[in-house]
């Protein structure tokens, strides 16, 4: 399964060079996380020998816990580098140049190393044992609901074809191929692009990695092993699916890229829908690319994401509204639950846990 690269090109050499940029610029981020990432533990060592002797005489165990951090640490940043190995010619119909290995002339937003870390989150919220019961609650009402549509005992799934926006890692659209559907999905950021590349062309065999998701949060950690706790994946060897099923991965913006009216039998969003800036182009998007009978399966709370962001246009509308226009645009609303107990990547050994009351909905395009 090759990632392909779909983003509109209508000024080769303005947005190929702004593309370019932003490329190496994620590249960049994720070369970052080492020295990042142990610069903050440094920061704490420093501090520890500014303090008085009998205080550091009663931080040796914690001393302790900074080198063991130190060594987590390093082994994501080995894994971040098979994730970065290579990623110049992930694309079908994309190939960047070579990228250089020594330091660049960029700047990385701290936000940016951020989002490297969200990332070793994600790995683990998709693809490890220990994100098990998270997939089931947020991947497993979809995954149900579209076997109920489409029995694949009763029909050829292949020739079903399934939609995942905002994919992330890739999950629950691989579920769904893994089914037999013919599926794509859909992703616009290159954190995500690069990770799901590495674990779905890449991995083989199950648990044969390991990630230290939660190593770079001291907060609310009862025990300095639940902070060093390991997590293993992929939980499954990713390349193994049907040999019907169709699987493939379209980088870029979903509203760019999906304008062909009725071409989908179905749409499954997963924490999705609140990403937009105005989610009235989702939904209006999603009802012209499904066919006439298909239908839309989404979960997911309303957490805006553009919301706090500053120059950042946004609307933030309730449930109430998004379900007025919904139906509004033409849907039929055929399954509705609210106040679905789900979580994203949560770490479950925390002394803080929040979660989301999540909207679970089933609507279909009229014939």
């Amino acid at each position: 399964m090759l990632l392909m690269s779909t983003e509109k090109q209508d000024d080769m050499d303005y947005s190929g060079a702004q593309e370019r940029a932003h490329f190496e610029r994620i590249v960049h981020a994720f070369r970052s996380y080492r020295g990042r990432a142990l610069k903050h533990v440094k920061e704490r060592e420093e501090f520890i020998q500014s303090l008085p002797s009998h205080h550091k005489k009663l931080l040796n165990s914690y001393k302790s816990h900074l080198k063991k951090q130190k060594v987590c640490i390093q082994h994501n940043a080995e894994i971040i580098n098979q994730i970065i190995t290579g990623v110049e010619s992930m694309f079908e119909n994309v190939q960047h140049e070579p990228l250089n290995e020594a330091g660049q002339d960029l700047s990385t937003l701290d936000l940016d190393v951020e989002k490297v870390k969200s990332t070793i989150r994600q790995i683990v919220r998709d693809w490890s044992p220990i994100g098990e019961k998270e997939r089931s609650l947020c991947y497993g009402p979809i995954i149900e609901q579209i076997v109920q549509l489409y029995p694949p005992d009763r029909l050829d799934a292949s020739s079903i074809n399934i939609l995942v926006p905002g994919t992330g890692l890739g999950r629950l659209a691989h579920e769904i191929a893994r089914r037999g559907y013919s599926c794509q999905g859909n992703e616009f950021s290159l954190f995500m692009l690069m990770a799901s590349n590495f674990i779905l062309n890449k991995c083989r065999g199950p648990n044969s990695l390991r990630v230290y998701p939660w190593v770079h949060t001291g907060s609310n950690q009862l025990t300095n092993e639940n902070q060093l706790q390991e997590a293993t994946f992929p939980d499954q060897d990713p390349s193994e699916l049907p040999p019907q099923a169709q699987f493939t991965i379209a980088a870029g913006d979903f509203l760019e890229i999906y304008t062909v009216a009725n071409s989908w039998d179905c749409v499954a969003t997963s924490f999705f829908i609140d990403c937009a800036n105005n989610i009235v182009g989702f939904i209006e998007t999603i009802y012209k690319i499904l066919k006439p009978g298909g239908y839309w399966v989404n979960l997911g709370p309303l957490l805006y994401h553009f919301e706090e962001q500053p120059e950042e246009p946004s609307i933030e509308l309730s449930y109430e509204e998004v379900r007025n226009i919904v139906e509004g645009i033409g849907f039929e609303i055929t399954v509705e639950k609210t106040s679905l107990e789900t979580t994203y990547t949560q770490n479950v050994n925390s002394l803080m846990q929040y979660g989301y009351r999540s909207i679970f909905f089933v609507a279909k395009k009229p014939l």
